[in-house]
């Protein structure tokens, strides 16, 4: 068997179908272990618990690796964007995440630029849901756990080697583990991609914030006036209620004591005071973190069988709050196609996909967060700009534009010439069984049919077919990827075989 310690190279994929045999990890001794594994995710964070749940759904073999034994235990509120909550609706995860968050107005996302919601944002969801990054973990973790995945904490990857056949990865404590597939979701300081080998250029941190939420001293009409002034330089300062008396706060943090030093609430006092002239009676912080303005992109989303996805594959700054739903959106874009491989079905270029598509898709991420950083500089020339958007933002098509970049429901993937729904998400829509999205629970593909005449066939084991003519739809039939996304519209049956060839393999009984 040819094994290799972190190869660039691309490795063959077997593929297997339902009996798998038991892969053995390289060497020569005489019992090695069997294949435990079909994936083996590091890190437990949203991509790497939502990425388990949804290989779940297809019954592959899950285990994810954390290395923290317990959660995070401090608060930090992110925010859910339009794409990632139709997301969870589309698994049915959307009404028990709602139960712990906080619904806003899907505005003043592009660099805190206040405007009004624009017009016509085209989703069920179109709001933002505040909610604590730990309760969204445990979450998505216990959704994992429901549907059948294995979550160790206390393990950390310390070393992999992939071949042919698998992967055999190491832990810290010297256990060794076997898988088809390793994934990294363990963060900006991702081990596996190091021990990958690849790249991951870009800038590094120019300018460092302090972020936290805490309660306040003073009436919030004197924050309101206070906050108003300095607000519209553009500066990286706010101060957001998050109820009566706890505010989200967010100061530069230039001259903050060592960086490797967690901050202090005397760090925020000292520095609301230079800023704003007073530390608004701010007390009893909920959680206090600094955060620095590095963005960088991996060069490849995969080598051979080990992939990356979430912040090893991309970090960005947090403003526009973007960075958990980007990962979360990885995953979701990641899971049916990695679950397909080892299904058996998945044509031979499906999982080069997902680079093909996510990494674009990070690259404007990038792009959109160094516009913005640079909107909050002090300088004449970042503020004359600044001003200049604030203006074109008054009309309702460029701040709809900035508004579904940074939702990401504007993506379109690249799937050839065709209409403009071609490559787009698909928003929710009634038909006849109800909600659209309450179809795609299973994650598997579905072919939405206003003209009753087309038909599956030999795909009906991994995509469903509802004949809906009432269905509210400018076209006659779209083929929806499990991930929400239209990758074919027409009304020919030939043509709709040749896409679901495209995207779901052969027809049954014709793949061996």
């Amino acid at each position: 068997m040819h094994s290799s310690h972190f190869t660039t190279e691309s490795a063959p994929d077997d593929a297997v179908g339902r009996d798998v045999p038991e892969l053995r990890p390289p060497g020569d001794g005489p019992d090695p272990a069997p294949l435990i594994f079909d994936v083996i995710i590091a890190g437990c964070g949203p991509a790497g618990a939502m990425l388990a749940a949804e290989l779940r759904l297809h019954d592959v073999r899950v285990l994810v690796l954390e290395k923290e034994t317990e959660p995070v235990s401090f608060v930090r509120i992110v925010g859910l964007h339009i794409r990632t909550l139709e997301l969870m609706d589309m698994r049915g995860l959307l009404e028990r995440i709602l139960q712990h968050g906080r619904r806003r107005p899907a505005a003043g996302f592009f660099a805190a630029i206040t405007k009004p919601v624009p017009t016509g944002l085209d989703s069920a969801h179109a709001y933002l849901l505040g909610i604590q990054q730990r309760v969204l973990v445990q979450l998505l973790e216990e959704h994992a756990i429901e549907r059948g995945a294995q979550v160790r904490r206390g393990c950390a990857v310390a070393g992999f080697e992939q071949d042919d056949e698998g992967v055999t990865v190491e832990l810290a404590g010297g256990e060794r583990l076997r898988s088809r597939y390793l994934v990294g979701c363990d963060g900006a300081r991702s081990t596996v991609r190091k021990l990958l080998g690849v790249g991951f250029p870009g800038e590094p941190s120019r300018n460092e914030t302090l972020m936290g939420e805490m309660e306040v001293g003073v009436p919030q009409e004197e924050i309101a006036a206070r906050v108003a002034g300095i607000s519209e330089t553009g500066s990286r300062f706010w101060l957001r209620p998050f109820g009566e008396t706890v505010y989200s706060v967010v100061v530069p943090a230039a001259g903050v004591s060592d960086r490797a030093e967690p901050p202090t609430l005397e760090d925020f006092q000292r520095r609301l005071r230079a800023i704003a002239g007073t530390d608004f009676g701010v007390h009893s912080p909920r959680w206090l973190s600094r955060f620095g303005d590095a963005t960088r992109l991996a060069e490849r989303y995969r080598v051979g069988r080990v992939l990356l996805a979430g912040d090893a594959a991309h970090i960005h700054p947090p403003i526009g709050g973007q960075g958990v739903n980007l990962g979360v959106q990885d995953a979701f874009n990641l899971g049916w196609k990695l679950a397909a491989r080892i299904r058996g079905w998945a044509p031979e270029t499906l999982l080069d996909t997902y680079q093909d598509e996510r990494r674009p898709v990070a690259a404007d991420v990038l792009d959109n967060t160094r516009a913005q950083t640079e909107l909050t500089s002090a300088e004449p020339g970042a503020q004359a700009v600044r001003r200049l958007l604030t203006e074109l933002m008054d009309f309702d098509e460029v701040n709809r534009h900035l508004t579904e970049k940074v939702t990401a429901i504007g993506i379109r993937y690249d799937f050839g010439e065709g209409p403009d729904l071609l490559g787009r998400r698909l928003r929710d829509i009634d038909v006849k069984q109800g909600r659209l999205y309450g179809l795609l629970h299973r994650g598997r593909g579905l072919l939405l049919d206003r003209t009753e005449r087309l038909t599956v066939g030999g795909w009906a084991d991994r995509v469903d077919h509802l004949a809906d003519p009432t269905a509210a739809l400018d076209v006659p039939c779209v083929l929806l990827r499990p991930d929400g996304h239209v990758a074919w519209i027409g009304d020919d049956q030939r043509d709709l075989d040749d896409h679901l060839s495209r995207w779901f393999g052969d027809a049954l009984g014709q793949h061996q």
